[in-house]
């Protein structure tokens, strides 16, 4: 489809983002990650964020570690750099990054999501294996597991500035395809003179057993560990995390 993932690809869309899901909304999960990433070693400090987004984990990262952020979507890293500015940003794939150095953590938050093939899956778990330092370690934070995953539909978005977004987002499976998950937006964008516009956006995501996860990142040569956590406040039960150790 020629108008999917319109939101990290256009220049309009990708404007939108904040409202869509503001930084403010990351603190407690980031908070999180800094206990796990900090569990694994007290002394890490450098990491390699693949996916990264328009920042907004790094931005509560960046206090505690120095972040390096990567990402495929130039409209993202724009973002990124505008609320991160003291961070290094590169764009890159994360299934072929080499940036031929070493990190003590690689952390990708739910753009690993985005990888709709096992292929796919097991070049970035490479990737990040590549990129650890000896006894490093990954965070990898995926949206679902195909055990546990339940369609569903929920509604978000905020003001700021005089403009406003709201958002309906359905997260269904296409009946051809059981490896695929399907997120189809309606966005509603009113402008700083009152009008509202209609955008039809459309996300295509993998969907992967938790037996598949494990079984690559073990031939890669990571140590894995599956870790549920709380998290009612984002509507969900909780984030299914991967913490793999090299």
């Amino acid at each position: 489809m020629a108008d999917a993932n319109r939101l990290y690809s256009s220049s309009f869309l990708s404007s939108w983002y904040p409202l869509l899901t503001p930084v403010e909304n990351y603190q407690k999960e980031a908070g999180i990650y800094k206990k796990l990433l900090l569990h694994h070693d007290p002394k890490v400090k450098s990491i390699l964020e693949m996916g990264c987004g328009a920042g907004h984990n790094a931005y509560y990262l960046k206090n505690t570690f120095s972040m390096t952020l990567t990402d495929l979507s130039l409209e993202m890293l724009s973002l990124s750099k505008k609320l991160n500015p003291e961070c290094e940003h590169l764009q890159g794939d994360m299934r072929t990054l080499n940036l031929d150095r070493t990190f003590d953590a690689v952390f990708i938050h739910d753009a690993i999501s985005y990888l709709t093939t096992s292929e796919d899956l097991l070049q970035t778990f490479k990737t990040a294996y590549r990129h650890c330092n000896p006894g490093g370690c990954s965070l990898l934070i995926p949206d679902y597991f195909q055990d546990t995953f339940v369609p569903g539909t929920v509604h978000g978005g905020t003001d700021s500035n005089g403009k406003g977004m709201r958002y309906l987002e359905w997260t269904h499976t296409p009946a051809t395809h059981e490896n695929i998950i399907i997120k189809d937006f309606a966005y509603l964008l009113k402008d700083e003179s009152g009008k509202v516009t209609v955008e039809y956006d459309r996300h295509k995501l993998g969907l992967f057993s938790r037996s598949t996860w494990l079984s690559m990142l073990k031939e890669v040569g990571f140590h894995t560990e599956i870790i549920t956590v709380p998290y009612e406040e984002e509507g969900i039960d909780s984030l299914l995390i991967v913490y793999a150790k090299k």
